[in-house]
């Protein structure tokens, strides 16, 4: 959850980490009901946190460095928004339901093609557009905010500053303790 170095690097390992887990359910047999239902849990608080970072520092950066950064950034919170429904229907489902293999893959699908998009097209163009210091002011600031960002799904939350960085932190406290209380991507005992 927070690796150190520059955005890019620091949004990469997310990535890596996301995709591991992705491998872990897909490892599993379908009736394996609860760690599949676990790691699911643990994507999910895993991509909410990073989308949280991501829209609140990333995009931003977009926009402001480099050219059609306004239509990419917008591109990309659309990928932001689908995939985040599809985490909301995923929550209500447990993993021995039929929807619950249809809305997983749905996901991986639609993160894995966001993330492909992300490294191949505006990593490059975000490393070539800013200096190093900036990448890793850039980078600090995601790591801050993935410490105080939400766990769980939520899509009619903004997801454009300053809206996003007000109410970001307190709907992160409450979704903490919400996992907490019920111990959400944790193995069971």
């Amino acid at each position: 959850m927070g690796h150190g170095g520059n955005v890019i690097d620091e949004l990469m390992t997310d990535h890596r980490e996301v995709e591991d887990l992705f491998a872990r359910i897909e490892a599993l047999p379908s009736g394996d009901r609860n760690q599949r239902k676990m790691y699911a849990d643990q994507v999910t608080m895993e991509l909410v946190r990073h989308s949280v970072a991501e829209e609140a520092y990333l995009y931003p950066a977009v926009r402001e460095h480099i050219a059609g950064g306004d239509a990419m950034a917008d591109r990309e919170l659309e990928d932001h928004a689908k995939a985040e429904r599809i985490m909301k229907d995923l929550e209500g489902c447990e993993a021995d339901d039929p929807e619950f293999d249809r809305l997983m893959g749905d996901l991986m699908t639609e993160i894995r093609a966001h993330v492909a998009d992300e490294e191949q097209n505006l990593f490059p163009m975000l490393r070539a557009a800013c200096s190093p210091e900036t990448l890793d002011d850039l980078g600090d600031k995601v790591r801050t905010a993935k410490k105080t960002a939400p766990t769980r799904p939520h899509p009619s939350a903004p997801d454009k500053p300053p809206a996003n960085k007000l109410l970001a932190p307190g709907m992160g406290l409450v979704d903490r303790m919400r996992d907490a209380l019920t111990g959400r991507g944790k193995p069971e005992d």
